[in-house]
């Protein structure tokens, strides 16, 4: 489960603009209506959690039920719109930024939504560092508020391209309701009060379904049209893909095997788009207490040379999904920003080549045992788990390709795949070897390099890590992303975006296999409004937040 260059105020009457793009504004005579079936294989069940700020729980919630400030859309090079704030200017050199609040908007309680409950969400995630899982307070040195309705963010230093973080990525909440939460890390939030156009809780929801219903006091008019969203739990792919060809769900987001036999026979209302946005990697756990040799970067190299990049493509993912570069640039999307004369050097971006893998070991003192694996110079074999999420069988398929790429090599991998809970949990918590996963990305490359690499991100083994999983630490890298930040010249972003393209290379933290698209299938049996490649105004997989909860803003039923 995400986008800048400069980011532009846009107003639109006081309503949010994004939201109105392709369906009325006008409230239907019988209010919100219709069911919309959501189908999403996340490999577990729904433990009915909804806090803000828990990775796991918040793709639940942030977007219908809770909704930042703004809304930056990744496809569409980071064009930014109001959400609950209406405007926001830079100023001090791009040191400090004010929002305006929306008047007028209510929680789902009657609380009133003031500059007071935004200043304190994120006072919240500086009191409670777990929260920050952008470390968003990394750059900020104060969140203040000037009146009911305005907000002052000062900032250590200019950092624009921030604003996606800071407006996009940070559900705001109730301060009369989180100052009363003693721990708000392990807040199970059963009953989410938001300003969103959705509500949910405990009493609408069981593992096998989440039941969204219309917010029919929302704060934008005529806004939500349908009256009823479900988003049943999948197991496996198989069950979902099966569920979503027969009709039984409206829109999908998973990986399906000859969509267009499978899917797109079945019905001329079926379609799909799968756009790209970020990597599918391998997250090598620097820190791993079992498997130390990964410190050594030979072995990362290594495995970068020996992993067939375009077979885990072919045969996971049916082509759907490119194979990666190692320099971690997602083409076509940012194909201007991926520097070639440099990936030459490192075998034209680490092609797949296990003559090389071999030499690199050999040279760094590895040697061959007598069952083919390698041993290091100390006698720990190149043996490992990678940690996977059993539930999606495009994963399993990938990686078991990568296990015998490695196998042929020296290298013994043994894949662990876990229910989608524990997988996640192992994984923020840094209770791996090897992990295979994806992150968000952002407007630019910057975002999923500084998502990868910034120290900032992690945290110590046992601690959730918001991001950089692998917990790879740099100075000289954290500066560089900080550099990135403190400057609105194109030229220059792309001249940092180039060094931290070397540092992937170079030091190979994390080793990007298939590119992340955006999983989405969609019917038009029922509803109008879907996100197309001619109008990309928000990205489509419902996992994408706030995204999904935008999309939901523009869909109606057909009358």
């Amino acid at each position: 489960m995400r986008r800048l260059k400069a980011i532009g105020v846009l107003i639109a009457a006081g309503v949010l603009a994004a939201a109105c793009g392709t369906s009325s504004s006008s409230t239907p005579s019988s209010g919100p209506s219709g069911v919309l079936t959501i189908d999403n294989e996340t490999g577990g069940v729904w433990t009915c959690e909804f806090n803000p700020f828990n990775l796991t729980d918040l793709p639940q919630s942030f977007g219908p039920v809770y909704e930042p400030l703004a809304f930056v859309n990744t496809l569409q090079s980071g064009k930014a719109t109001p959400w609950l704030a209406t405007s926001w200017t830079w100023s001090n050199g791009n040191k400090t930024l004010t929002f305006t609040i929306r008047n007028g908007v209510k929680f789902t309680n009657g609380d009133p939504l003031t500059a007071a409950d935004v200043a304190f969400t994120f006072d919240l995630m500086k009191k409670f560092p777990t929260l920050d899982v952008n470390s968003v307070w990394s750059v900020l040195s104060s969140v203040t508020q000037t009146g009911p309705y305005q907000v002052v963010m000062t900032f250590k230093t200019a950092a624009v391209p921030y604003f996606y973080y800071i407006a996009d990525q940070v559900g705001i909440v109730d301060q009369a309701i989180w100052s009363k939460i003693a721990n708000p890390v392990t807040y199970p939030d059963l009953n989410p009060v938001g300003t969103g156009a959705f509500t949910t809780g405990s009493k609408d929801c069981t593992p096998e379904n989440i039941k969204y219903l219309a917010n029919r006091h929302y704060w934008m008019p005529g806004e939500p049209k349908i009256g009823t969203v479900n988003y049943p739990a999948f197991l496996t792919n198989d069950t979902a893909n099966t569920y979503l060809a027969n009709g039984q769900a409206q829109w999908g987001s998973q990986f399906i095997p000859s969509i267009k036999s499978f899917y797109l026979s079945r019905s001329l209302d079926n379609h799909y788009w799968f756009p790209p946005v970020a990597n599918v990697s391998i997250f090598i756990n620097l820190q791993s207490s079992s498997a130390p040799v990964l410190q050594n970067v030979a072995v990362r190299q290594a495995m970068a040379y020996a992993i067939n990049r375009p077979k885990a493509s072919t045969i996971g993912e049916y082509g759907y999904e490119p194979a990666s570069n190692q320099a971690g640039i997602v083409t076509p999307t940012f194909s201007s920003w991926l520097d070639t004369s440099q990936a030459a050097g490192y075998g034209n971006n680490y092609t797949y080549d296990p003559a090389k893998a071999i030499s690199i070991l050999t040279a760094a003192g590895f040697r061959k045992g007598s069952n083919g694996i390698f041993v290091s110079p100390s006698g720990q074999p190149l043996s490992f788990t990678l940690l996977n999420n059993g539930g999606f069988s495009d994963w399993v398929a990938a990686v078991a390709t990568i296990q015998a790429d490695l196998k042929a090599v020296g290298i013994a991998i043994t894949p662990v795949n876990l229910a989608a809970t524990t997988y996640e949990t192992d994984l923020y918590t840094g209770k791996y070897e090897l992990g295979y996963d994806a992150e968000t990305g952002g407007p630019t490359p910057y975002f999923e390099l500084r998502q990868w690499l910034y120290s900032g991100n992690s945290a110590p083994i046992g601690t959730p890590a918001g991001s950089n999983w692998e917990r790879y630490s740099n100075p000289a890298t954290d500066a560089l992303l900080n550099d990135y930040l403190a400057t609105t010249n194109a030229a220059t972003q792309h001249a940092i975006v180039d060094q931290l393209q070397k540092v992937m290379l170079t030091d190979v933290p994390v080793i990007p296999i298939t590119e992340e698209v955006d999983w989405y299938q969609y019917s038009t049996s029922s509803f109008t409004g879907w996100p197309t490649q001619g109008d990309p105004y928000a990205q489509p997989a419902i996992y994408n937040y706030p995204d999904w909860g935008q999309t939901l803003l523009h869909l109606a039923p057909l009358k």
